[in-house]
């Protein structure tokens, strides 16, 4: 397993579009287009907001993760992580987050958030082991699969910036 940089002409957003159609990872309903990951990529580039994925030996995508921008808030932001839902639990997860979190040392990122659904108990343990806290949950927040879905946020605070300005 590799790590390298996405880019939307070799990853399409199967895995995205998995993670929407079978669970609650995403509140979406419909899965992305190819010109909704176009207009995804695009806005990640020209933020300057990373895509890291992971692919095995043949070239094949079985993870990603990224963060945006926290509206309205300079040196937070909300990230997320999906894996290839055959590649599950075997470490993975973890491996994408710690290059994620990485980056945004390296970019002076103060404040990683994470929206989960409160019922992924995988995700939650895994934010946890990474020094993620439970920052609050809002219920009832999204609805999917006929049924109503709370959203916790975990936060990690880094120590960057070293010199934090107003603007």
């Amino acid at each position: 397993m590799r790590l390298i940089a996405c880019t939307e002409e070799a990853h399409s957003g199967a895995i995205l579009n998995e993670a929407i159609v079978t669970s609650t990872a995403l509140y979406d309903y419909k899965p992305r287009t190819p010109e909704n990951m176009v207009a995804w990529f695009a806005t990640k580039r020209a933020n300057g907001f990373p895509v890291i994925g992971a692919e095995d030996e043949s070239g094949k995508l079985l993870g990603f993760a990224s963060y945006g921008a926290f509206p309205a808030y300079k040196y937070t932001v909300e990230h997320s992580v999906y894996v290839d839902s055959g590649h599950r639990g075997a470490g993975l997860g973890r491996t994408l987050m710690e290059a994620i979190i990485a980056e945004a040392i390296a970019r002076d990122v103060h404040v990683m958030v994470g929206a989960i659904d409160a019922a992924n108990a995988g995700s939650i343990g895994l934010h946890e082991r990474l020094g993620f806290e439970h920052s609050g949950t809002v219920r009832q927040a999204g609805f999917k699969f006929g049924r109503w879905l709370d959203v916790a946020f975990y936060q990690r605070i880094l120590s960057t910036p070293l010199n934090p300005v107003d603007g």
